[in-house]
């Protein structure tokens, strides 16, 4: 958690001083969820997220380095700079992304999912998106299908309070989201997403159901994010007053007085490790700052292509 809230203050660094360009959404408050769900599962569990990407894909596997790269667009980047804050992706990790299209990553969780039970890998699928993916009709179709096929997916609806600018209040009948799931007969539950343990714990139960062939879980993890929805954003349909509360139960600071008052490690052993985060966030900017950019023939590079593809004819 610690590592994911120092790379995003960083980036919002250099996106400050135009280092950084385009859209970029930071995951700073959030930082519970990864640490919970990704600690929860194994490490050929594959993933796939919304565009508020960057935490989810260093909780998984992808460095400081290879993030920051992509940031900047570089080569050395986790998509070879193609992708940029919106697209992260790692084969190696199975990070599936990334995605910009609102919603656009359920189904295709589902899909994934699908094809492990298909090839018999015994593995799970984490399907991430915020609450204003909900309202999304294909998250229907989904839920349906992966009851119906007993799909070993978990939804996991990262819910901050608002989509963009506009608060849960103001754009859903149901607040209690997690109620969605019971329409298809889904095991559903709220989890307090402040709390790693919490996070863990949901996310560990719902994965060995799915091992075991029980089929999708689904989990409205509550949480949020303490800057705007991305770098434009000044966040001005927020109170101070709600803000500040919230950042009095910030993951980051709680669970390291949780580690000290239970005398899981020491101060010393905290800076330590403190030092070596910050020293390892500092580097990527280096790293991102020496590499090269792609070259212009790059973009005919990594491109599918199906020789005898039979709907187009020369």
């Amino acid at each position: 958690m610690y590592k994911i809230r120092r790379f995003e203050e960083k980036a919002g660094q250099m996106y400050g001083m135009q280092k950084i360009r385009g859209f970029c959404h930071l995951y700073i408050g959030q930082e519970a969820i990864a640490a919970g769900t990704i600690s929860a599962i194994r490490h050929s569990d594959p993933i796939i997220t919304a565009y508020r990407d960057h935490g989810l894909a260093i909780a998984k596997g992808i460095t400081c380095n290879e993030a920051m790269a992509e940031l900047y667009g570089k080569v050395t980047g986790c998509t070879k700079g193609k992708g940029g804050s919106m697209h992260f992706f790692s084969k190696a990790n199975y990070f599936f992304g990334g995605h910009g299209i609102v919603g656009a990553q359920i189904p295709m969780g589902a899909g994934i999912a699908f094809a492990e039970q298909y090839k018999g890998t015994g593995n799970v699928c984490l399907c991430y998106f915020g609450d204003g993916a909900v309202r999304q009709g294909s998250l229907h179709e989904t839920f349906n299908m992966a009851m119906l096929w007993k799909l070993p997916v978990i939804f996991i609806c990262e819910n901050n309070g608002y989509a963009m600018g506009t608060s849960v209040e103001r754009s859903t009948n149901q607040l209690d989201i997690y109620k969605i799931g019971a329409a298809y007969d889904m095991p559903s539950y709220p989890v307090d997403g402040m709390q790693p343990e919490t996070v863990h714990a949901a996310v560990y139960e719902a994965a060995e159901k799915a091992r075991n062939g029980e089929g999708p879980t689904f989990l409205e993890i509550r949480t949020y994010r303490y800057r705007g929805h991305s770098m434009s954003d000044p966040a001005k349909y927020r109170t101070k007053e709600e803000v500040e509360e919230y950042k009095m139960r910030d993951p980051v600071e709680t669970t390291l007085q949780k580690i000290l008052d239970k005398k899981y490690a020491t101060m010393k052993e905290i800076e330590d490790i403190q030092e070596r985060i910050e020293k390892e966030v500092e580097e990527s900017v280096h790293f991102a700052e020496s590499s090269p950019y792609p070259e212009d023939d790059a973009v005919f590079e990594d491109i599918y292509l199906q020789k005898d593809y039979p709907f187009i004819k020369d």
